[in-house]
C-alpha cells in the first residue's frame, strides 16, 4: 500500500525521461557544438555560435515571421468560430449529439489525409474546387501555392478546419459548467440571448478562452505537417521562395536536408524558449484575470 502508487506512476516518468527529458537535454548540448548528421558523435565545441548565427540568418527570421502570421490568421478565426459553434450547441438543438460528433471529425482525421485533400482543393488550375468557385463569380484562378499571402491563407485554412471543432467542444464543456441561475437572472432583467452571451457567457469563459489561446499559440509555433505536405514534393523549404516555411520546417531543413544537427538543435531550443515565454505570459495574464475577478 505504501509503494504501489509509485509503481503505478513509474511508467510515465520512465517514458518521459527516455523520450522527453533526455532528448531535450541532449539537444541543448548539441546546440553548443558543430555536429553533422553523417557523424553525430563527432562534436566540436562552438559555444553560442549556433544561436548567434540565427540572429543574422534571414531564413530564420523569415520562418519566424511566417510562423507568426500563419498562427495569427489561423488562431483568431478558429477560436471565434469555435466559440460561436459552442454557443449554438449549448442551447437545445435537434440532433445535438450528431453535431458534436461531426465537428470533432476533422480533429480525428490524420493531418496527411486532410492536407492532401486541401492541396487538391487549392490547386492552381481550374480543376481546383476553390478556383472553380471563384470562377463562378468572375474571379480569375489564384496560384495558391506560389503566392505569399495566398499560400499562408491556404495553410491556415487547413489548421482552422482541423482544430475548430476541438476547441468548440472545450468551450461547450465550459459553458455547461456555468450556473443556469446567471442566465435566469439575466433573462428576468430583460437581457436577450446576445446580451446573455456577451455579459454572462464570455466573462465566465475567460480562463477557458485564455487556455485555448495559449494551446493554439503553442500549436502554431510547432506547425509542421500542414505546410510540409502542402508544398510541392513535400519540400521543407515551404514554397519556392520560402513563403510559408515555418520554424518547424526550417528546423527540419537544417537538420535532415543540410545535415547541420547543431544548428537544428539551436533552432529547437529557440522554439522551446519561445514556448517558455508564452507560458510566462499566460501565467501573468492568468494572475491578472484572477485579481480582476
Amino acid at each position: 500500500m505504501k509503494y504501489s502508487p509509485y509503481a503505478l506512476v513509474a511508467p510515465f516518468f520512465l517514458f518521459f525521461v527516455a523520450f522527453g527529458l533526455f532528448p531535450l537535454l541532449y539537444t541543448g548540448w548539441a546546440s553548443l557544438h558543430r555536429v553533422e548528421l553523417g557523424a553525430p558523435t563527432d562534436m566540436e565545441w562552438v559555444g553560442l555560435r549556433n544561436f548567434s548565427r540565427l540572429w543574422d540568418d534571414e531564413f530564420f527570421w523569415n520562418a519566424l515571421r511566417n510562423t507568426f502570421t500563419i498562427g495569427l490568421i489561423s488562431t483568431v478565426p478558429q477560436l471565434l468560430m469555435a466559440l460561436g459553434l459552442a454557443h449554438l450547441l449549448h442551447y437545445r438543438l435537434r440532433g445535438s449529439m450528431f453535431f458534436r460528433v461531426a465537428i470533432l471529425t476533422p480533429y480525428a482525421t490524420s493531418v496527411a489525409a486532410a492536407t492532401l485533400v486541401f492541396v487538391l482543393m487549392f490547386s492552381r488550375t481550374d480543376h481546383g474546387m476553390i478556383n472553380w468557385a471563384l470562377g463562378l463569380v468572375g474571379v480569375d484562378a489564384v496560384d495558391w501555392q506560389n503566392g505569399d499571402w495566398t499560400a499562408q491563407l491556404a495553410v491556415s485554412a487547413i489548421v482552422i478546419w482541423r482544430w475548430t471543432g476541438y476547441n468548440a467542444l472545450i468551450y461547450l464543456a465550459a459553458m455547461q459548467a456555468i450556473p443556469n441561475d446567471l442566465y435566469e437572472s439575466a433573462a428576468l432583467d430583460g437581457a436577450s440571448r446576445w446580451q446573455q452571451f456577451r455579459h454572462v457567457t464570455v466573462p465566465s469563459l475567460r480562463p477557458t478562452i485564455l487556455f485555448t489561446c495559449v494551446v493554439s499559440t503553442i500549436g502554431a509555433t510547432q506547425l509542421f505537417g500542414e505546410p510540409l505536405l502542402f508544398s510541392q514534393g513535400a519540400s521543407p523549404t515551404g514554397g519556392s521562395d520560402h513563403q510559408f516555411q515555418t520554424l518547424g520546417l526550417y528546423l527540419y531543413e537544417q537538420g535532415w536536408f543540410n545535415q547541420h544537427l547543431g544548428r537544428a538543435s539551436a533552432i529547437a531550443w529557440t522554439m522551446f524558449l519561445l514556448l517558455v515565454l508564452i507560458g510566462l505570459v499566460n501565467w501573468a495574464i492568468s494572475r491578472w484575470i484572477h485579481r480582476s475577478a
